[in-house]
């Protein structure tokens, strides 16, 4: 790392490498991933990238329809008109960089998922996130203003004349970088709850740090818990049974075998994610059992695993033959609508501080993303802030004295993580519980206010829980009001 760049990405997944293409040359760009690149929520997405590439068949009205009514027309309308008219440039620029979707007879396949009334979700197999991923790193990898640096965490960010210094811990020590503007792309939130489909690092780290900048953070109790969670026992880290799979025949069915969905919902299984995750709690409760299940068997094996071959050789790694089982379910957090409040061009309200991607705001999901429009709010805002940034772009010197932040200090108590989590799921899962969260709040509000006083040694699992901890104080704030 140097010591000054113009533009400091946190973040490594599609929004953060996407917004540090589309920078100018002239500009150069230091992004930082937690860990190593690939571990992150936009590798781990399989269904698609919902896009309208098919005008004779499909139009712009229809998705930002479909969008509307899974978010409960909560939405901001102009931000979903800017990610459906703008969204089919950007997969094609993704094609033109390399990234292969499937096709049937010389055209994009397109598929149908959960919210959508037409075929307009363009995948490749069922890793589209992880195909995306490898052609934003590579594209990445060629520019010479762009530095990616592995294995490093932003700890703190104070405000400066120009812009910011950034204190980032790396091999255990912190490093001061100067940069002008920065971009939050640091992802979800999962690890806030018992189980998730998340990956290890989606902490909440860069919302946390711009609420304590003054950023305005939105319906951050907007979360949402994915339906067909596979239903494993040993491990926090839930792999999801795609949306696809419900999309190409499958069926929901209960601890007697029997189909339910018609109970709760006429588009049965292709019901929004936050209907079908309620229609199972609810039959949950009517059948007094949390035993559920995707059933796909009466497609021919050669289908499914031509179609879903990572999800049948990871249910198989379970010991689930999808070809002739059903795969064991349970809904789990999955996604953040809320977030980073910014403006069409991911501005936040802090001057030079952006934020695109899951850790943002920018109101298009309402209170319930419509199916595979993650990938493509990635795109579209991770290059909207960087056009911002170029139009705005002068190269005025970050000054004034940086702060001095020490990393040594009190190890942080043992089980601050797993408490945590366990108030977070008896407070807010599928049907939010507000007496459980006034209960609670107090109790994390001690939590987050003691790790945010400083006085503990500055590791990753403390910047974590720190982060962690602020969400969730959040988060109750909003369920219990």
């Amino acid at each position: 790392m140097r010591d000054k760049y113009d533009v400091l990405i946190v973040g490594a997944g599609l929004s953060g490498l996407y917004a540090a293409y589309n920078l100018d040359s002239r500009i150069n760009a230091l992004v930082l991933s937690k860990r190593e690149l690939r571990l992150c929520n936009s590798n781990l997405a399989q269904g698609g990238v919902a896009a309208v590439m098919d005008l004779d068949n499909d139009s712009f009205d229809l998705h930002i329809k479909d969008t509307m009514i899974a978010g409960g027309h909560k939405n901001r309308p102009e931000a979903v008109e800017v990610l459906v008219k703008e969204g089919p440039d950007d997969v094609r620029k993704m094609i033109e960089l390399g990234a292969e979707f499937d096709s049937h007879n010389g055209q994009i396949h397109m598929t149908l998922e959960g919210g959508h009334c037409r075929n307009r979700i363009v995948h490749h197999k069922d890793t589209t996130g992880e195909e995306l991923m490898r052609t934003a790193i590579a594209a990445c990898q060629k520019l010479d203003n762009v530095d990616i640096v592995e294995n490093a965490s932003l700890a703190f960010l104070d405000e400066a004349n120009n812009g910011y210094y950034a204190s980032i811990l790396k091999d255990g020590k912190l490093e001061t970088v100067a940069a002008s503007y920065v971009i939050m792309a640091t992802g979800g939130i999962g690890r806030v709850y018992k189980y998730t489909t998340n990956s290890s690092i989606a902490t909440g780290d860069g919302i946390s740090i711009a609420y304590g900048l003054g950023a305005k953070i939105e319906n951050l109790s907007a979360i949402q818990f994915h339906p067909t969670g596979f239903a494993g026992d040993n491990c926090r880290e839930r792999f999801l049974i795609s949306e696809a799979v419900r999309g190409e025949g499958a069926y929901l069915i209960n601890c007697h075998g029997d189909r339910f969905m018609h109970r709760y919902d006429e588009r049965l299984e292709l019901a929004p994610r936050d209907v079908v995750s309620r229609g199972i709690i609810l039959e949950s409760r009517r059948t007094g059992s949390d035993r559920f299940f995707l059933d796909i068997t009466h497609r021919t094996p050669e289908f499914i695993k031509d179609r879903f071959p990572m999800i049948y050789t990871r249910c198989l790694s379970e010991g689930v033959d999808i070809t002739t089982q059903p795969i064991p379910i349970f809904p789990t957090h999955h996604y953040l609508m809320g977030g980073i409040n910014v403006d069409l061009n991911s501005r936040t309200r802090i001057n030079r501080l952006y934020a695109v991607g899951e850790c943002s705001h920018t109101g298009v999901h309402g209170r319930n993303r419509l199916a595979s429009n993650s990938l493509l709010e990635a795109l579209v805002f991770g290059r909207r802030a960087a056009e911002d940034i170029n139009r705005s772009f002068n190269d005025t010197s970050v000054c004034g004295t940086a702060l001095v932040h020490k990393t040594d200090g009190a190890p942080m108590p043992l089980g601050t993580r797993t408490k945590l989590r366990e108030i977070m799921q008896k407070s807010h899962f599928v049907l939010p519980n507000p007496e459980a969260a006034r209960k609670y709040r107090h109790e994390v509000e001690d939590i987050a206010n003691r790790l945010n006083r400083n006085v503990f040694s500055i590791t990753n699992d403390y910047l974590e829980a720190r982060s962690l901890a602020t969400i969730a104080a959040i988060v109750l704030k909003e369920v219990s009001q």
